[in-house]
């Protein structure tokens, strides 16, 4: 158990709509890191599922923690798909821990701790789960969340919840659209149509991911192909020579990937960079290299 005194207790969750006053935690207290809630539909198409896999191994590749509820479904395959990537994941029960809901994710639970990821809930040993719990669970889930992917959901739909408790507190929303004749996408669709960030493939996944947590923890380039970027090297070491703006960056790049996932790479490196000290911006907007070769 974590009193919301302790040091252990995530900041983000002394910010959310009724702070809980303590957490019940089985495994890792150092996996409750702000991360990707990666949540959708308990009646899932393989689509649906197959795409909170996908975007939530890609999330875990980059050391991103998986948030998410523990439910039937999408959530089911995000949890898994960090447990198979060797990353930590946090599941957020309705009702106690010792109270397991769905009961047949029990393997998977056990599997999560094992893989240093936690199982919690704010609710006392014993609390039976019941059907308001998982709404009001929800706003932990969006609060330990730096952001809130929906991979997909029908109407009416429990990740609207989620949706709502991440834009209040100004976290990006993120969506996979789905196709306008499926009921299990209509709500995931009006969710677009109402301004959430549409995921429409693996680059603009990944340009999202930059701008909420930055690059890459590994040392690839852009495209995630082995090209080394080793602490910013090459921008830095284009920056030695001359001072260039983001525009003739990204020109000097090009050829790491598409214009879109360069810009993001350029973007997440230059600030990465600049709080390292070794670049700063110029008066016209350029960027030159603040450190000798």
């Amino acid at each position: 158990m974590i009193e919301c005194e302790s040091r252990l207790f995530p900041e983000s969750l002394k910010h959310v709509r009724k702070p809980p006053k303590r957490l019940f935690i089985v495994g890792n207290p150092h996996a409750l890191e702000s991360g990707l809630a990666v949540i959708g539909a308990r009646h899932a198409t393989p689509y649906g599922k197959g795409c909170a896999a996908r975007f939530s191994r890609k999330a875990s590749e980059r050391g991103v923690v998986i948030v998410s509820g523990g439910a039937r479904g999408c959530d089911a395959e995000a949890h898994r798909a960090a447990v198979e990537s060797r990353s930590k994941t946090v599941v957020f029960l309705g009702g106690g821990c010792d109270r397991l809901y769905p009961a047949e994710h029990r393997a998977l639970f056990q599997d999560v701790i094992d893989s240093g990821g936690a199982v919690v809930s704010e609710h006392e040993w014993g609390t039976e789960p019941r059907p308001y719990m998982f709404r009001e669970r929800n706003r932990l889930i969006a609060g330990l969340a730096k952001a809130v992917l929906i991979v997909e959901a029908g109407m009416p739909s429990g990740t609207f919840s989620t949706a709502d408790e991440a834009l209040e507190s100004g976290k990006p929303v993120f969506v996979v659209p789905g196709a306008i004749t499926s009921a299990y996408s209509r709500g995931s669709n009006r969710l677009l149509y109402d301004g959430a960030i549409p995921i429409i493939d693996d680059e603009t996944f990944e340009d999202q991911m930059t701008a909420v947590f930055g690059s890459l923890q590994d040392e690839r380039g852009p495209a995630g192909d082995g090209v080394s970027v080793s602490n910013c090297g090459e921008v830095v070491q284009a920056l030695l020579a001359e001072p260039l703006s983001s525009e003739e960056l990204c020109a000097r790049f090009a050829s790491h990937g598409t214009p879109d996932r360069v810009r993001g790479w350029i973007m997440g490196e230059t600030v990465k960079a600049e709080a390292r000290g070794l670049i700063a911006r110029q008066p016209d907007g350029r960027w030159a290299s603040v450190v000798s070769r």
